[in-house]
């Protein structure tokens, strides 16, 4: 089929993409999937059980660059892989599509705010200004309930949550990604799973994505330590404003890949 000769370059293009900003891909691989002619349930299912091979290459690249915040990562990972299936299951009961709406407005201020912050500290520097404390660590583990709720209500990943969360707490743009993707790691081998048991993932279509999902994850890291933190943050902006805009249109009824 034309759509497995044409898989890899979605792959390497969500994979880039992806592991630079923090958001695992799946954002980018569902429409384009979507508009390549997979049917939208398969191209939800396929792109989550392929969120995980561009993760686990992501982390890998991340943690040769000492950018992983692991216990941060953990925490957020514990709490959301419970929500994501609640979230699943909420979607039977919940008008999805209000909530839906409002929530595309919240990203669209964060990523405004994201874009127009000022970065107060050096943005040469790869040290996290986390203070641990009860504070953080409800942060953390609050932040992944709301990551895997929005994971599992609207099919976006936790990345438009947690990176938003370790930068307000004090984690630098390049950490914030690295850790972002350390817990996508985490969390979506709970959506891949659920998505199989579905008869959502097509196998052949996951194995013609999986390499180049690998390699754009790579290549991404790479780009992203060379990047300044400004640049990262207004790629970051732009990414979120692409998610809410799209969920605002889906919200309204419209079909949108």
């Amino acid at each position: 089929m034309m759509i497995h000769l044409i898989a890899p370059l979605i792959g390497l293009a969500a994979g880039t993409i992806g592991s630079m900003l923090g958001l695992g891909g799946g954002f980018l691989m569902v429409p384009l999937l979507n508009i390549a002619g997979v049917d939208i349930k398969i191209a939800i299912g396929t792109s989550a059980a392929a969120v995980f091979f561009n993760a686990v290459s992501a982390t890998i690249a991340y943690t040769k660059y000492g950018y992983v915040q692991y216990r941060a990562g953990i925490l957020i990972s514990t709490t959301a892989v419970a929500s994501a299936y609640l979230g699943a299951h909420l979607t039977k009961y919940l008008d999805v599509n209000t909530l839906r709406l409002m929530f595309g407005v919240v990203l669209l201020v964060v990523a405004f705010r994201t874009a127009v912050a000022e970065n107060k500290k050096n943005t040469a520097s790869t040290r996290s200004q986390l203070e641990w404390g009860n504070r953080s660590l409800s942060l953390l583990l609050g932040g992944g309930v709301l990551a895997g709720l929005v994971s599992g209500l609207f099919g976006v990943g936790g990345g438009v949550v947690n990176v938003p969360l370790l930068t307000y707490l004090g984690v630098v743009m390049h950490q914030a990604v690295a850790t972002s993707s350390m817990s996508i790691t985490l969390t979506s081998v709970t959506s891949a799973v659920t998505h199989y048991t579905l008869g959502n993932v097509d196998i052949l279509l996951l194995a013609a994505l999986a390499p180049s999902l690998v390699v754009g994850a790579q290549i991404g890291a790479r780009l992203a330590r060379k990047a300044s933190s400004r640049t990262l943050k207004r790629g970051f902006s732009v990414a979120l404003t692409f998610i809410a805009l799209r969920m605002i249109l889906k919200s309204m009824g419209l079909q949108v890949p």
